[in-house]
């Protein structure tokens, strides 16, 4: 896919855990972590807004875009 996460690099800078973003998100570890392993097909505006407010960051910190290899044959 070559929308990247980068969730779990934002935690490493803030030293917080999965379990406590998710807290202070309001959205389930293993929702978390659909998410952050790149596994999401879509996420909602309000709780990205609620990512970057737990995390003091901006969308662009989590989410970047990254094109696909071409196929070589």
């Amino acid at each position: 896919m070559p929308i990247a996460v980068d969730i779990d690099v934002m935690l490493a800078k803030r030293k917080m855990s999965v379990g406590e973003l998710a807290n202070r998100v309001g959205i389930t570890p293993a929702n978390l972590a659909v998410l952050k392993n790149g596994r999401a097909k879509a996420v909602r505006f309000a709780t990205l807004a609620a990512l970057c407010e737990a995390l003091d960051c901006q969308p662009g910190d989590l989410l970047r875009w990254e094109p696909e290899a071409a196929d070589s044959e």
